[in-house]
């Protein structure tokens, strides 16, 4: 299963989150939860709350843009490290790193079910970005 796990949670991280509001019931499981900490602080999320945060997303960026740097699985369990790049709508031309997060989810019914979450705002130095976009 480690390869269509690894593929259910890539084609998640890479399907228009602000947009396609069927990505949600398509990858995400009825009953996920998501463990987040991040520099704000933990938090509990599941399916309504996720939904909601990219309908509050979608007000203030013109794109959303995920870039996987590494995607490793075993079993049901996929772990990834991404960063989100966002176009604001007051500049839709300038791209930028939001924030660079680590995930570590357990796939149910080619799901994502549980998640585990850190992240911390985007740093944009060159010796930064280079890690993750080599």
């Amino acid at each position: 299963m480690s390869n269509k796990a690894k593929e259910v949670v890539r084609s998640f991280y890479e399907s228009d989150l602000l947009k396609d509001e069927q990505a949600f019931s398509e990858f995400l499981h009825p009953e996920v939860e998501l463990y987040w900490n991040s520099s704000f602080g933990f938090s509990k999320k599941n399916l309504t709350d996720i939904k909601n945060m990219f309908k509050e997303m979608a007000v203030a960026f013109e794109s959303l843009k995920c870039e996987i740097s590494h995607i490793l699985a075993e079993d049901n369990k996929v772990s990834i490290r991404y960063t989100f790049l966002v176009k604001t709508i007051e500049e839709p031309d300038h791209e930028e790193a939001v924030a660079h997060f680590i995930s570590i989810w357990e796939l149910r019914e080619n799901q994502l079910y549980r998640g585990y979450q850190i992240s911390q705002q985007g740093d944009l130095t060159k010796e930064n970005l280079r890690t993750y976009f080599q």
